[in-house]
């Protein structure tokens, strides 16, 4: 019981650093007004077609400006 208990205490005061959720991660979007995808590599093919700025931005702001992945990443 000792044991369990101070494991707990160990665990409580020692936050683990999680990796960001999916909507924290970075992707990246063609600056364009046409725009329809956004895509997790800059180097994606279907931002071959860009002619405008490649821009980098959080996936929950891409998604919020409903831009949908992709579908070349999927």
């Amino acid at each position: 019981m000792l044991k369990l208990l101070i494991a707990t205490i160990a665990l409580i005061s020692d936050p683990v650093d999680f990796p960001p959720t999916r909507e924290e991660t970075f992707v990246y979007i063609c600056n364009s007004k046409s725009a329809k995808r956004y895509h997790f590599t800059k180097d994606c093919r279907g931002l071959n077609s860009c002619k405008h700025e490649v821009v980098k931005t959080t996936r929950s702001n891409a998604k919020s400006t409903k831009l949908t992945l992709c579908g070349w990443e999927d």
